[in-house]
């Protein structure tokens, strides 16, 4: 913007005029700025986060909010995102319908609103943030393909500087605590008013999104956009659970209950990690058809048996080295923890209502050395890139796990099936 123009585009008051002199003395990289209306001027929108348009692009965007429970959610426009240092803008192609939203959609997790909802998603780099690392623009440039976990590590705290990236201490007191990123901050206004909305995640139900460098990894042109978004949950979560949590070996016996996307999803890793007994729990005959497909060796309907006495039979009445819950009941924790050989494992990845409590037999918990561990998902700066070549080398099947596609506008139907138990592995949504 020449220098001229601001002066013009200052007139109408002192203050404003002084606002965008200070702006101009600092460069922006491809984007021009619009001026804003009354009504944003005097929202509580930082001043810092002034619009823009992208170079040769549009100056706004359209998002899914979730206002409150009880509510659909709804299509509104927003302020295009604007990243700051070590973030990027990425024009999202393709988000996953996870369980995650829907539990805060239906309130059963608690979570500002309103807010953007969606968290797997895959895109196109279109700008950095000002300041950004040179390493992040060379590893990202403008025009990359990429993918986004959910969990994005400011790569930086205690836990990322040990390369736990899944305990990241910024995700969980800014994000999760928060809906804002790290400096306390949204990055999504709306545009008729200026009011800022909440991100879970990166707010991936959108046009457009900002994610966090550490949370991205280059998706190989071999790959689709639309089935590669759920590497950064489903898969992500699954390989986080068999790798950090269970650590699973060659021929271990491993039973998995509720094969939803995130269930379906550690079948086939438990199968790339060399599993010999793979047994599928669910309530659903038609998902337990589809597991057979995806790695299961056996299939248990806990409507129809008893769950852990049938994996007990199928162990030679041991129970299985690791069990994985990932559904997020309180009965289905304790079948978790009564399925498991001594001094087995029981992994539980479910969320579930906020409060709800899973119990436990303390005598058996000690005496036979069973281990209850919790895992929230993978490292999404070590692990994010070996799902990418797992999912590239056809070890694990992209096109298996997804069982529907939709159109962006038909997002808030795609969650409400899910709510009613009629999507059959993961549903992704088209945005691009």
């Amino acid at each position: 913007m020449s220098f001229p123009h601001i002066i013009r585009s200052a007139i109408r008051s002192t203050s404003s005029k002084i606002a965008l002199l200070a702006r101009s003395t600092t460069p922006f990289t491809n984007r021009s700025f619009c001026s804003s209306s009354e009504s944003e001027k005097n929202s509580t929108t930082p001043s810092e986060a002034s619009y823009y348009h992208l170079s040769g692009g549009p100056s706004h965007m359209r998002a899914a909010v979730f206002w409150e429970p009880g509510k659909p959610l709804t299509f509104e426009d927003f302020h295009m995102p604007r990243p700051k240092a070590n973030e990027v803008l990425i024009k999202t192609k393709a988000c996953g319908v996870c369980h995650s939203d829907l539990h805060v959609i239906k309130g059963e997790l608690p979570f500002a609103s309103p807010c953007v909802v969606g968290h797997e998603i895959t895109g196109e780099v279109v700008e950095h943030g000002q300041l950004s690392d040179s390493k992040i623009i060379e590893r990202f440039p403008v025009g990359s393909q990429v993918v986004g976990a959910f969990i994005m590590p400011c790569g930086s705290c205690s836990f990322c500087s040990k390369g736990q990236d899944d305990l990241c201490e910024d995700f969980f007191a800014y994000n999760r605590a928060k809906g804002t990123l790290y400096d306390g901050e949204t990055r999504l206004f709306l545009r008729n008013s200026g009011k800022p909305v909440y991100m879970y995640s990166m707010g991936g139900l959108a046009e457009y999104c900002v994610v966090p460098a550490h949370a991205l990894a280059v998706l190989p042109n071999s790959l689709p956009y639309t089935e590669s978004a759920i590497l950064g949950c489903a898969v992500f979560t699954a390989y986080g659970a068999m790798a950090h949590a269970a650590e699973v070996r060659p021929g271990d016996a491993i039973a998995v209950i509720g094969i939803g996307g995130v269930g379906s999803s550690c079948l086939q890793i438990a199968r790339a990690f060399g599993a010999s007994e793979i047994i599928a729990v669910d309530v659903q005959d038609e998902k337990l058809q589809k597991a057979k497909f995806l790695g299961a060796t056996h299939c248990v309907n806990a409507s129809k048996v008893d769950a852990v006495k049938t994996i007990k039979d199928i162990t030679g009445g041991y129970g299985v080295d690791i069990a994985v819950e990932a559904l997020g009941r309180p009965q289905t924790f304790l079948q978790c923890v009564q399925s498991v050989r001594d001094g087995g494992k029981a992994v539980m990845i479910g969320l579930t209502l906020s409060g709800a409590k899973g119990e436990v037999d303390i005598n058996h918990l000690v005496r036979r050395q069973i281990k209850v561990i919790g895992s929230y998902g993978a490292r999404a700066r070590q692990d994010l890139p070996k799902l990418i070549k797992l999912a590239e080398s056809g070890i694990f099947n992209l096109s298996a796990a997804v069982s529907r596609t939709c159109k962006f506008e038909d997002a808030p139907q795609a969650y409400k099936d899910l709510d009613q138990g009629t999507i059959t592995g993961r549903a992704v949504v088209e945005i691009m």
